[in-house]
């Protein structure tokens, strides 16, 4: 079986992989469980168990599916992970959610300007040395 970068992935690994999402659907679906169950005592409803598992399932391929496309994003923008642009993208399909995102996206922006320069000067400056430790004490 081939993964994402193209290379091969060992059966371990195939297994390993399959074990955390049993284990993320189990718990995917207990969480799931309880929103449904809440939200039916809220309206006076009782929703039935093949349906929790339905919609269950339903939300976690979706979930799955959402993952992989924002990978595939970010791979062909020749990035190694996931940002906030490739998550707008992703919900274009669903108007009131991309404005929904774009907003929150601006009000983060807003709330910390200086963010972004930090994290792209300290690339620059790796290689610098500050200038107080070049200092001598008899300067």
């Amino acid at each position: 079986m081939e993964d994402l970068d193209g290379g091969m992935t060992s059966d371990v690994e195939r297994e390993e992989e399959e074990a955390v999402t049993d284990l993320l659907r189990d718990r995917f679906r207990l969480c799931t469980i309880s929103i449904a169950e809440d939200e039916a005592k809220q309206c006076g409803m009782e929703v039935s168990q093949p349906i929790i598992t339905c919609i269950s399932d339903l939300a976690f391929k979706f979930a799955e599916q959402l993952s992989k496309d924002l990978e595939l994003f970010a791979q062909h923008a020749g990035r190694k992970s996931v940002n906030m642009e490739d998550v707008i993208l992703s919900a274009h399909r669903n108007d009131h959610l991309a404005a929904s995102l774009r907003s929150f996206c601006n009000d983060l922006k807003t709330k910390e300007p200086n963010l972004e320069r930090k994290r792209k000067k300290n690339p620059r400056r790796e290689g610098r040395v500050a200038p107080d430790l070049l200092r001598t004490p008899d300067t």
